[in-house]
């Protein structure tokens, strides 16, 4: 068997070892033995709230080592990137931090709470892209194999040209109301509920697998449970997001889109999909089948027309050619570790990345104006709303909001003096 490539390798810095932060950790652990001539990640060090939960989480997740302080990671002169999995009202502090530094950033999304946080990350990741470092959000569905091919097959003008698309992410887990209190339903600490947890995965692939932005929203968002169980057991704390949200949407070229998303779908575990509608066929994603992609073509004789399925499994799909043979199917959590290849890729070569911060600033931006139209009951406009970059964003600097909404609660001033606490969280 022939030697490997290796190249140098770039030692990880996680923050948070929660749900998000096992995931992260599992991708690096994995790249290279998947992909050859990546640079081999060392996985340095893990930080939390507790030393003594972090070192647990060190041992188990194969860190060489734990800290109870994010700044320790971000001072240290041997970590190389920093990867951010904690609650969404610390992003801001670590990433500026980071980024001051000179570490590469890989941050879950949504990126921040709000769009003048988002700002804030836009600007500071412009500066340091003239530097030679990289800011990333991890939208990790951009990187599964069908949804790969179907941005593909759009851009091939496989569909002919685009009329409109459905997109719909449903859960469960808040579906009773028994269901506990979660720093997800805090605005304080998450931003927004189900519109900026999961429907900002749904905007992100619109413009992503369409290379269209949207331009104008109208919305609706419901909170079904106003408070739940919390510690101490017994006491109530108040739901301060949305369970659910809805929104039109159109773009600046036309594309029209519906988006639905809720956490309170009872059977729904993590149900994703996606439907682009063209002037000569369909595209079809479920998140449930995800080695598989639904296409209909209007070319097809009338006898034989109909969906067919594309078993996205062959080494000429996306991502495929380092892994198994054909019809050896990948799943979930395989989407991190192409989001890592693609990350070290770029902090190797020099190339952007995508989705940078400024693609995070557009999510959040929709996020607002959904948020918005929903508290008026009328259409908004969505800042930034044009046609992404080449790369997936741009290292500009973000565009002015054209609609000044009013903001969820929290700023960015107590983003940077709030990080502290919460490392442990989901995300």
């Amino acid at each position: 068997m022939p030697e490997r490539h290796r190249v140098r390798g770039l030692r990880i810095g996680l923050v948070g070892h929660g749900f998000m932060g096992r995931a992260h950790s599992f991708a690096w652990r994995v790249v290279d033995q998947v992909y050859d001539g990546i640079a081999q990640p060392v996985l340095a060090a893990v930080a939390g709230q507790h030393q003594e939960r972090a070192e647990r989480a060190a041992a188990q997740l194969g860190f060489e080592s734990s800290v109870a302080d994010w700044r320790v990671l971000v001072d240290r002169t041997d970590i190389d990137i920093i990867d951010i999995c904690t609650p969404v009202d610390t992003h801001a502090e670590i990433a500026l931090a980071a980024l001051a530094a000179g570490k590469h950033v890989l941050c879950e999304k949504p990126l921040a709470r709000t769009a003048e946080e988002a700002e804030l990350l836009v600007a500071s990741a412009a500066s340091a892209r003239q530097h030679g470092v990289l800011a990333m959000v991890g939208f990790n569905y951009r990187r599964l194999p069908a949804v790969a091919l179907a941005r593909e097959l759009v851009q091939e003008g496989a569909i002919g040209t685009l009329r409109h698309v459905r997109a719909r992410y449903l859960q469960d887990w808040l579906s009773s109301d028994r269901d506990p209190w979660s720093w997800r339903l805090d605005a304080a600490q998450a931003g927004a509920g189900a519109l900026g947890d999961i429907a900002s995965h749904l905007v992100d692939l619109v413009a992503h697998v369409t290379d269209t932005r949207i331009s104008s929203v109208a919305g609706m968002t419901d909170t079904f449970v106003s408070s739940r169980s919390a510690d101490p057991p017994g006491g109530l704390r108040p739901v301060t997001v949305d369970d659910a949200c809805a929104f039109l949407s159109r773009s600046a070229g036309g594309l029209a889109a519906v988006f639905e998303a809720s956490r309170c779908a009872p059977g729904r575990k993590n149900q994703l999909s996606l439907e682009l509608n063209g002037s000569d066929g369909s595209i079809v994603f479920d998140l449930e089948r995800l080695n598989e992609l639904g296409f209909y073509s209007r070319a097809d004789q009338p006898s034989a027309s109909g969906f067919r399925t594309i078993l996205v499994t062959d080494p000429s799909h996306p991502y495929l050619d380092a892994w198994w043979p054909p019809g050896h199917t990948l799943g979930w959590d395989h989407s991190f570790v192409h989001q890592a290849r693609d990350f070290l890729v770029a902090a190797v070569t020099g190339q952007p990345c995508a989705p940078d911060f400024a693609d995070g600033l557009y999510v959040q931006n929709v996020v607002e104006a959904v948020a918005l139209s929903g508290r008026t009951g009328a259409w908004q406009r969505v800042a930034g709303g044009t046609a992404p970059s080449a790369n997936g964003g741009n290292d500009g600097a973000a565009a002015k909001p054209e609609v000044v909404a009013q903001r969820y609660p929290g700023d960015a001033a107590s983003a940077r003096s709030a990080a502290g606490n919460r490392m442990e969280g989901q995300r």
